[in-house]
């Protein structure tokens, strides 16, 4: 054999270990193929979720607060005002490792689901502290439980909706913001480096619910899949194993923005609520589908009645899509997986939530906030009342879902 042949049988067999090397790799991860999520077993996965939503994200009407705080930002500024900022910087960190736990996760899994999506807020993971501790823990519990996860960032640089779900200005500055980008980008990349070897988490959603449908916005479609694949390309320099999620336009039910995939490891999502429950609302996802041979799948529903939601998974299942319902646990409402018992003195709490905000206000707030040991004694009741043992589990929720009631 000459040298030049030897070069290049050994640079052949070297490309051959290094292909197969990626292919074993692969095959530790859930994957598309064609219209389906594969598992590493080989096998049609089809997603049965739950979304762990006001974990890492609060909303401030799954605390009752119909009026008044709604963003993350809003609920923070709200409880400073109740019991200082130093308090509630304490109270926050509490409230992030208590609010889901390895309890929590084992009573996802023994009700019948097998997936969680877990949307977050960017700010957690600025730096190698507080997100990565978190979500680590929820990873190692999901790992035992065998139940598998979706990464979703609900809470972008500059806010990809301008509305309290994702912490923004009322405007979604995203798409005017190079350096919000630029940021976006480098938290997908920080993210997809820290868990590219896990095979217990089936991708990263890039975007929840971008651009709302109000018309101003519209302008901001044509955007959105440029953006998509500057994000893909730099989670794909560190992480070639995970599957892409890629939500529409217009609270993630516009697909007319998107072309044909650009990427071969993709899903797309859509999120439908307060529709009617038949196949023809899920139509224009089916017709994608088929169009492209690539997955869809339902990320978001619910917050709606027993019976919808029974009728709207029943079609979901004909139609062989996989979902993830919201939310897993809130206070007070049946529309969840759990709910949390109202914490002591609370309705005044709510009162005072109600009441037009800013310092300009302050002799009549201050007049009119619960007292300083009402408030401590809330907030401390609080962080009690979301623990798992202390919650009521919603039968008529998990039989609408089709999954099983837990022994609890």
């Amino acid at each position: 054999m000459t040298r030049r042949s030897f070069v290049k049988t050994s640079l052949a067999a070297n490309a051959a270990a290094a292909i197969g090397q990626e292919h074993a790799a692969s095959v530790r991860f859930v994957r598309r193929q064609g219209k389906n999520l594969v598992g590493p077993d080989g096998q049609r996965l089809q997603l049965r979720g739950i979304n762990l939503g006001n974990w890492l994200e609060p909303e401030g009407y799954m605390f009752l607060f119909e009026e008044g705080p709604a963003s993350p930002r809003e609920i923070e500024a709200f409880f400073n005002e109740l019991i200082g900022p130093a308090a509630a910087e304490e109270f926050w960190k509490k409230y992030r490792q208590q609010y889901i736990t390895k309890a929590d996760i084992d009573l996802v899994r023994s009700s019948g689901f097998n997936s969680v999506r877990i949307p977050f807020h960017y700010k957690f993971f600025l730096s190698e502290n507080e997100g990565f501790g978190l979500l680590d823990a929820a990873v190692a519990w999901c790992r035992q439980a065998k139940i598998w996860i979706i990464l979703d960032m609900h809470c972008a640089p500059g806010g990809q909706t301008g509305t309290n779900i994702d912490d923004s200005w009322g405007y979604p500055w995203l798409f005017e913001s190079q350096q919000d980008q630029e940021l976006t980008i480098e938290v997908w990349r920080r993210i997809a480096r820290h868990y590219r070897d896990e095979p217990i988490i089936i991708g990263y959603d890039l975007l929840n619910e971008p651009i709302p449908h109000y018309p101003q916005l519209l302008k901001y479609n044509s955007q959105l899949e440029p953006l998509y694949r500057r994000i893909t390309k730099a989670i794909r320099e560190v992480d070639k194993n995970h599957i892409i999620i890629l939500g529409g336009a217009q609270w993630d039910s516009n697909f007319k923005v998107f072309g044909p995939p650009f990427d071969s490891n993709v899903v797309y999502q859509f999120h439908k609520y307060w529709t009617s429950p038949t196949k023809d609302v899920i139509q224009e996802y089916l017709d994608y589908r088929d169009r492209y041979n690539v997955p869809v799948w339902l990320g978001e529903s619910g917050e709606n009645t027993d019976e919808w939601i029974q009728q709207f998974v029943r079609v979901l299942g004909e139609n062989k899509i996989g979902w993830c319902f919201w939310p897993y646990k809130k206070m007070e409402k049946s529309s969840c997986v759990v709910s949390i018992p109202k914490p002591a003195h609370w309705d005044e709490i709510v009162a005072f939530a109600k009441l037009p905000g800013g310092t300009g206000s302050a002799e009549k707030r201050i007049a009119a906030r619960p007292s300083l040991e009402h408030s401590r004694q809330a907030l401390e009741d609080l962080l009690d009342k979301i623990r798992l043992e202390k919650c009521r589990v919603n039968s008529g929720y998990l039989k609408a879902l089709g999954v099983k009631q837990p022994s609890f």
